[in-house]
């Protein structure tokens, strides 16, 4: 059991499941675990995401691979991802 809420993509309907299809094509299949935390409150979901998005994402990212890859593991494990 997670200690945060999180949606499951295959259970969602109108925008989350648009959104949700978007993410997972835009990620390669899978749909990263910040968004389905984030999912759960869509006035969280826009803003979070823009700034994961600004942050992970972007060519020059204040952020090294070593430490995206580190914040990665930490919200993979918390909200019970696969190891």
């Amino acid at each position: 059991m997670t200690r945060i809420l999180t949606i499951d993509p295959e259970q969602t309907r109108g925008l989350r499941k648009l959104l949700f299809w978007a993410n997972k094509r835009q990620y390669g299949g899978v749909v990263p675990g910040i968004f389905k935390i984030m999912f759960r409150d869509l006035n969280i979901a826009f803003p979070g995401g823009w700034l994961y998005n600004y942050l992970h994402m972007r060519k020059g990212s204040p952020l090294s691979r070593l430490q995206r890859e580190m914040l990665a593991t930490v919200v993979n494990g918390l909200v019970g991802g696969a190891p």
